[in-house]
């Protein structure tokens, strides 16, 4: 089955995140609204971010929109992957990074040295993890967190192999190698789904979550697009990627409790409505722990919730109002409107776009 279009897909009210202050955000005077994110043209200079390439699309449309409503501000995205973006936005090489999974707490005191006091971390979508695979004779493909671990992991290695007989009677599986495919960056796409498959399937799979893929073998790719594209090329691969920029693509369709899911902007938002906010951080950090173990009907628990991160206060007035603009025009309602459109990920639901661009609407000059 291909996966099925989810553009201008609108993500349910999420739960968890709306436990959090649900303030409207105020409006953003150096750029950007809370609702229209028209800052006018008051911006300038070179802002420069980087981070998660599973942000890339929604990345390409929120920069061509802002720099068309500031004409002498240039928007830098680099598509290092959520490691190497968290890491230079520490070093202060980046003003703002992309991640696919929220900072850690050793890297929360070192960017917190960098910025001087409090980290801002922001939602910035939501998107499902698509497992996509190269079978021309098979059009659906169900898969429990066991056999995927297993796939991953090496210890199935033909796509005829019973576990997968069993769970797709009808299908006709060839006898071929499978060859799984995986992230050579380290990722944040990669950290998810490896804690997707530590959690649901501990028996199985025996690695700690990590941004760096924990098995040798299969093929390496860089970013999603070289998964994407060697998944696309390749018959008998198996690799997962940002559901959003799979394209036409196969998917499996996942267990969830007794059911076979498929991925898909609600799917995420059910996952993400019954997971718990992270403890103890501070007023500016909305990171969330995602519960991978839910059996809720329709949730689809391999999903990455992707961030912003940047400082609260900034030594230089400039940055602080480039930075301040651009992210209150990501999580405004125009913002999250043209990645959903361009990008097919999904829009953050209202109480979480609110207590993001509050958040935002904080950033200022020390």
């Amino acid at each position: 089955m291909n996966l099925k279009s989810i553009r201008n897909a609108a993500v349910p009210g999420i739960a968890a995140l709306a436990l959090l202050m649900s303030a409207c955000g105020a409006s953003n005077e150096d750029g950007g609204s809370d609702n229209g994110g028209d800052s006018g043209s008051s911006l300038s200079g070179n802002l420069k971010g980087g981070g998660a390439t599973s942000q890339e699309k929604a990345q390409e449309a929120w920069k061509t929109a802002f720099q068309g409503q500031n004409s002498g501000l240039t928007i830098d995205y680099a598509l290092l992957g959520s490691t190497d973006g968290r890491s230079q936005f520490t070093s202060g090489a980046l003003s703002f990074a992309g991640s696919d999974s929220y900072i850690s707490e050793e890297e929360l005191a070192t960017a917190k040295e960098r910025c001087g006091g409090n980290v801002v971390e922001i939602p910035a979508y939501i998107s499902s993890i698509a497992i996509a695979y190269n079978l021309p004779d098979v059009e659906t493909l169900n898969l429990d967190a066991d056999t995927i671990a297993k796939i991953f992991d090496g210890k199935i290695a033909n796509w005829n192999d019973k576990a997968i007989a069993d769970q797709n009677p009808d299908a006709k599986l060839p006898d071929l190698k499978i060859t799984p495919v995986h992230r050579a960056d380290d990722s944040g796409t990669t950290k998810n789904f490896t804690d997707y498959l530590g959690k649901v399937a501990p028996d199985a799979w025996s690695y700690e979550a990590a941004d760096a893929f924990p098995v040798s073998g299969g093929v390496s790719a860089e970013g999603t697009s070289g998964v994407v594209k060697t998944i696309g090329d390749t018959e008998g691969t198996i690799g997962y990627a940002d559901a959003s920029q799979t394209g036409d693509l196969k998917h499996v369709d996942v267990k969830v409790g007794e059911e076979y899911v498929a991925p898909s902007p609600d799917g995420a938002a059910k996952t993400v409505a019954v997971s718990p906010t992270v403890e103890g951080r501070d007023a500016t950090d909305i990171a969330v722990d995602v519960d991978r173990t839910t059996t809720e009907a329709g949730a689809y628990p391999v999903i990455l919730l992707s961030y912003l991160i940047a400082c609260e206060k900034y030594d230089d007035a400039a940055e602080a109002a480039n930075v301040k603009g651009y992210l209150s025009y990501i999580v405004s309602d125009e913002g999250q409107a043209e990645a959903a459109d361009f990008a097919g990920s999904a829009k953050l639901a209202p109480e979480t776009a609110s207590k993001a661009q509050e958040i935002v609407a904080g950033i200022s000059a020390k």
